[in-house]
């Protein structure tokens, strides 16, 4: 897979995926592969498994991570209220400190903008 759709679909390409690339490039195939099952419509849309990616980057309390799922959910047409819902899972779960990972992150990538 190029980078140009890696990185629609994921939002930003992890530097390592580039390096992994080229330094391994049958391991960077196999993960690939395994991205695009995991990240393919099933039972669950793309955008549903967007969510809950970005709530368990909020409870893992990963910045890269988060920051990454919601650009790729973005690019998916998420929208913020729909991240938002998928943080007071992860606040239910995982706390306060999740909450306020993801929502901080929220915030810095969407703005504060006005709920429809």
């Amino acid at each position: 897979m190029d980078e140009k759709k890696l990185e629609e679909k994921i939002g930003k390409v992890p530097e390592i995926f580039r390096e992994l690339k080229e330094t391994d490039p049958d391991l960077y195939a196999k993960v690939m592969g395994l991205d695009q099952v995991i990240w393919d419509d099933g039972a669950l849309s793309k955008q549903t498994k967007k969510i809950i990616a970005i709530a368990i980057a909020a409870a893992l309390r990963d910045g890269h991570a988060v920051r990454a799922q919601m650009a790729g959910a973005a690019n998916l047409g998420v929208s913020k209220e729909e991240i938002e819902e998928g943080l007071r899972v992860a606040f239910l779960l995982a706390g306060m400190p999740a909450y306020v990972h993801g929502k901080t992150a929220l915030e810095e990538y969407f703005g504060k903008r006005q709920r429809k």
